[in-house]
């Protein structure tokens, strides 16, 4: 039998609390979270859930709230302080962004080894070396969120903090790389829905992920994990000259992490897509709820969704079936893949963004200036 409510330690009750905004977080460490913050973290995290914050935003700052909660207590040996003081800020700076080079002479450099280990033990530290800058600032932009949401003012933008990171950056410094190395341009997808070629129920499931993430925009895999049949609207078939008219689907994609908090962001597929997912939605017997799911290895349909890391993981096995080296790979390849290959085409930058929902016409032309410039005249002065 149950305890009653009343009988429960801080640490179940919390579990019991968190358990109500599970959706929405890493639930899979409900029991460490539950270890690590406090009632006020929840409490805060209960409120944004119900504030409508993003899913994605949400499980990212836990993520980094949890972090910062297991680093002060391994550093210090007290929970985060609020507001913190400018020295505990300056200490997590040098906690994470070092100098290899003089670690090697002095070993009291950087992160103190039982502060490394402490993390490494609960899973929180898998980096060796010291962090990329712009995850030390997204940790400190989170912990100043959490303490302006307090009601507290921090020394965030302190010149001695700014200056700290600022120095720090420029001693360890450390190459930006892609979140995928190479785009998953359309030579790259056409090898990778050759290995989906059986007929079984997880080809067609991958050929529907590939084909659908890419053509709508290429979409971020938490949209296409938790893509839902009823975000899927039947439009009116397009007609074509020199050939039968081509299916056509919406897909109402609602608030994303660049739209208005009121602003239903909408994505078209038009012809082979949809014709991929109909045939994965036939096959599995979908009528309702999240569309794509877990197939074990009897072919049988879960009623529960892919994890977003399942769909990189799907990228990352399909390239390594078409002969391509799997590291190279990942289910952003898709969306960086979408744009490169508009701009293999010639589609203009603005009719690309429509479909893509990029914000940003910076970081959207960028895939596009790459391709000019890897074709274009100046590359070829020999």
């Amino acid at each position: 039998m149950p305890k009653p409510s009343s009988s429960k330690n801080p640490v179940d009750l919390r579990a019991d609390a968190l358990d109500t905004i599970a959706a929405v977080l890493p639930m899979e460490r409900r029991d460490e979270l539950a270890e690590l913050l406090t009632d006020q973290d929840v409490e805060t995290l209960r409120h944004l859930v119900n504030e409508g914050m993003g899913e994605n935003t949400l499980r990212a700052l836990t993520s980094d709230l949890a972090y910062l909660q297991a680093w002060s207590l391994a550093a210090t040996g007290a929970s985060l302080p609020w507001p913190a003081p400018e020295a505990m800020l300056l200490k997590f700076v040098a906690h994470h962004l070092w100098d290899p080079a003089r670690r090697a002479d002095d070993p009291s450099h950087g992160m103190p080894a039982d502060v490394e280990s402490s993390l490494r033990d609960q899973r929180f530290l898998k980096v060796v070396g010291p962090h990329a800058a712009d995850t030390v600032r997204r940790r400190l932009a989170t912990w100043s969120t959490l303490t302006k949401w307090r009601g507290l003012t921090g020394n965030f933008t302190s010149p001695a903090l700014k200056s700290a990171i600022r120095l720090a950056v420029r001693a360890t410094p450390r190459p930006r790389k892609r979140k995928s190395a190479k785009a998953v341009t359309g030579d790259v997808l056409a090898k990778m829905l050759a290995t989906c070629a059986t007929g079984s129920l997880r080809d067609l499931r991958d050929r529907a992920i590939l084909m659908v993430a890419f053509a709508s925009g290429g979409r971020r895999r938490s949209e296409i994990a938790g893509l839902r049949l009823e975000q899927l609207v039947v439009e009116a078939a397009i007609e074509v000259a020199d050939g039968p008219a081509l299916p056509s689907l919406a897909i109402h994609l609602g608030r994303t992490k660049t739209s208005g908090a009121d602003h239903d962001e909408i994505v078209y597929l038009t012809g082979r897509p949809v014709e991929a997912l109909n045939a994965w939605l036939e096959a599995a017997k979908i009528d309702g709820g999240v569309v794509f799911r877990k197939v074990d290895r009897w072919g049988n349909v879960s009623k529960r969704a892919l994890e977003p890391s399942a769909i990189n993981a799907i990228v990352k096995q399909r390239a390594e079936m078409a002969g391509l080296e799997p590291g190279e790979f990942s289910a952003h390849g898709l969306r960086s893949g979408y744009l490169t290959e508009a701009a293999n085409r010639g589609i203009p930058l603005p009719e690309a963004m429509e479909q893509s929902r990029h914000r940003s016409v910076q970081q959207a032309s960028s895939y596009y200036n790459n391709a000019t410039r890897r074709s274009g005249r100046a590359a070829r002065m020999l």
